[in-house]
């Protein structure tokens, strides 16, 4: 049986049976949503340059989080190219699908704040998005579908570390929609046989994250000279990645995983919030009194921490210690001003939401 764009049906048995090599080396295109966001963005330029030969089509919302200019260092690649689209818009996603071997899916709504204050708006982009997409890549034939998790789907863990097999714990609406793309992901290699892979990583940070996850935040909030906001205690503790070690492991996966299969990718690296906040005040030479502890978040985990055995078997391990990477990152925001100033400015509605949000956290 031939499908009418050429392409033969998944055999779920051949698919079932994959093995870690079974990827070609030939050039691959690859379809990447949410590719002008943080990650999405680093991934693009990684891949451009580990792997030249391949294309890239960069499928965005272009929501507050996406930032072309994220990408000015490629504009010029003749394997790159941009299209402005949502993940929910079947029709779209069926005509870029149909050029693209791989696909790799980065799209989601990601601050867990937000999805306390909307949580339609996680539902929407996380779970319904994905069907969509994996619905699409099922019709097309797509060869390879990576769904780009994270590890708060775990939940919150006291002691030791989260493995790919332990049961979710989803304790968050940003995380329950994770989960549930992770879970919808994860049938389609079961019920159609799609050679469908997830990787789930820690706290990433790094070079173009937008100013609203903790970092990034503290340090354009103390160049300003402006309050940093501690939820609690401070005590909450988080394994922190740079986002170049994570788009090293995404690559690891794409061509060494085996379908059907989670992988964990973490740093190694957890800290409290206040010795993350200790450091950045530290670097940049602030004084300790823009500390300023608020009123916990409603289901503020704990604790995580990831197993990345299973991952490190692919070859692949973190390469940056973290004060190397800390440093690295602190020192981009300091020269980089005008890149989060400009976007700062530029986006109303994140500011509407930080004074709403934090307005009754004394």
């Amino acid at each position: 049986m031939v499908f009418g764009n050429g392409k033969r049906p998944f055999d779920k048995l051949r698919a079932s049976k994959l093995q870690p090599s079974i990827v070609s080396i030939m050039n691959k295109t690859i379809l990447v949503t949410g590719g002008a966001g943080f990650i999405g963005s680093n991934f693009i330029h990684y891949m451009l340059k580990e792997h030249p030969g391949y294309r890239i089509i960069n499928l965005d919302k272009l929501t507050y989080a996406g930032n072309l200019d994220n990408l000015k260092g490629v504009r010029g690649n003749k394997n790159y190219s941009f299209v402005k689209g949502d993940i929910c818009d079947q029709k779209a996603l069926a005509r870029l699908m149909s050029k693209a071997d791989w696909v790799v899916n980065f799209a989601a709504e990601s601050h867990v704040d937000r999805s306390i204050d909307d949580p339609y708006a996680f539902t929407r982009t996380n779970v319904i998005g994905t069907h969509v997409m994996l619905e699409e890549a099922r019709k097309n034939q797509i060869e390879l579908f990576l769904q780009i998790g994270t590890d708060e789907v775990y939940g919150s863990i006291a002691k030791g570390s989260s493995k790919e097999g332990d049961n979710l714990d989803p304790r968050s609406p940003y995380s329950a929609s994770k989960a549930a793309a992770d879970l919808l992901a994860l049938s389609y290699f079961t019920t159609f046989g799609m050679k469908v892979m997830v990787t789930r990583s820690s706290n990433n940070f790094g070079p173009y994250q937008f100013p609203e996850k903790l970092i990034p935040f503290f340090v354009t909030n103390a160049i300003k000279d402006k309050p940093l906001p501690i939820y609690g205690d401070g005590k909450n503790v988080r394994d922190w990645l740079y986002v170049l070690d994570n788009c090293r492991g995404i690559d690891a996966v794409l061509h060494k995983g085996k379908a059907g299969e989670i992988y964990n990718i973490g740093g190694g690296n957890e800290r409290m919030n206040i010795e993350i906040t200790d450091l950045i005040l530290k670097t940049l030479k602030k004084p300790d009194s823009l500390k300023k502890y608020v009123q916990d978040r409603p289901g503020h985990d704990r604790r995580y921490s990831l197993d990345i055995a299973k991952a490190k078997k692919l070859g692949w391990k973190p390469r940056h210690t973290f004060s190397q990477a800390i440093g690295e990152t602190v020192k981009w925001y300091q020269q980089n001003e005008g890149w989060w100033k400009k976007i700062l400015a530029r986006q109303q509605e994140h500011q509407k939401f930080q004074q709403r949000w934090y307005k009754d956290r004394k």
